[in-house]
């Protein structure tokens, strides 16, 4: 594919700015990328964010004529007249976005009501409003999904984004909602398997990792079901392979780092004696605390244990980590209302002040 791959945050971001242009608005756009990735979300957001309607078709649970209407006689004019569906926006819906999803993979009849839509805006008599956006998605075939060719007159008419996973923008949402601090440590140790579509495909998997995966597997972490089930669970999502490593690195992750301990361990000597001694359980501390800090009091004393990660031993990246934590934290913070608590903390004040004095902007 010549398109450049863009990360999902940066397509939502170009989505935003197509909407607000009237001009650019009245060309559709195509979202090329795997499964997972978030395609469908961020259209989603993108009508949240102008408070827009959305019409979101999966083109492959739904029959040609779904679109196109059904055909019925008028006596009065005495003719056959198309009776447009009841989902696609109306004139008293001035703006909008028309999402058709799974372009790609719909029966090609099917396809050829949706390209009427995307290259001239209207179907049989329908006529789509000014001031709606219409958004495809789908996969190429090196994706591994059942796709069928894109015509040059159809590509000719849209914008193409290569959405690609970002392990950085993963991490953000996941943040953002809550997830298992287990996966989030997990996948920033091993940000090769965010997405392993390649080596799924190359071995003939039937399944693998993918960005929507690694979120089933989050609320899995989270559930009650017991260690068993959690495991098949998370076998029967990603793959066998994927789980042992996962497992495997989970189990150092736990056995690493007790985070309560850590909350109520003095500072000094007692939370130096806790802190993790490898990788895997550095960031698991990370994401933990993170996890774990829900009103001032643990925010100040997550404050302080960041201040000692100069303390970890010298093949941890102690000063990394603590920059990553404190950035993560006042994340948070700006989203629950704890800045206060993070300006007033000495800890935060000292991280600061040695972060001036070394020349750094805060």
């Amino acid at each position: 594919m010549n398109i450049p791959p863009v990360s999902i945050a940066a397509a939502k971001q170009a989505l935003i700015e197509q909407f607000s242009d009237p001009v650019l608005r009245r060309r559709a756009t195509m979202l090329w990328g795997t499964r997972g990735v978030g395609k469908s979300s961020i259209v989603a957001q993108v009508a949240a964010h102008f408070r827009v309607p959305l019409v979101d078709l999966r083109l492959t649970t739904i029959e040609p004529v779904d679109i196109r209407g059904a055909i019925y006689a008028d006596e009065q004019q005495g003719k056959t007249v198309w009776l447009p569906p009841e989902f696609l926006p109306t004139a008293d819906q001035p703006q909008g976005i028309l999402f058709l999803d799974e372009l790609t993979a719909a029966d090609q009849r099917l396809q050829i009501s949706a390209y009427s839509l995307i290259l001239d805006r209207r179907v049989g008599h329908y006529h789509l409003p000014e001031g709606w956006q219409v958004v495809a998605a789908g996969n190429a075939s090196f994706h591994g999904a059942v796709t069928h060719d894109m015509g040059t007159a159809l590509a000719d008419r849209m914008f193409h984004f290569n959405v690609q996973t970002a392990l950085d923008a993963f991490l953000g949402y996941a943040l953002e909602h809550d997830f298992a601090p287990e996966v989030m440590a997990y996948l920033k140790i091993r940000a090769d398997k965010l997405d392993d579509t390649p080596t799924q495909l190359a071995n003939d998997h039937l399944i693998g990792a993918s960005p929507r995966g690694w979120e089933d597997i989050s609320n899995v972490l989270k559930s009650r079901l017991s260690a068993q089930a959690k495991r098949w669970f998370v076998q029967g999502r990603i793959g066998a392979a994927n789980a042992a490593e996962f497992f495997g690195v989970l189990k150092e992750i736990q056995a690493a780092v007790d985070v309560t301990r850590l909350l109520a361990a003095k500072p000094g000597a007692d939370t130096r004696d806790l802190l993790p001694t490898t990788l895997d359980g550095l960031y698991g501390m990370i994401y933990g605390l993170l996890a774990a800090v829900d009103d001032e009091a643990r925010m100040r004393r997550a404050l302080e244990i960041i201040e000692q990660y100069p303390d970890l031993p010298g093949h941890l990246p102690g000063r990394e980590a603590q920059t990553l934590s404190m950035e993560l934290l006042l994340q948070k913070g700006l989203a629950q209302g704890l800045e206060n608590a993070i300006l007033a903390s000495p800890a935060y004040q000292r991280y600061a002040n040695e972060r001036h004095a070394r020349g750094f902007d805060n």
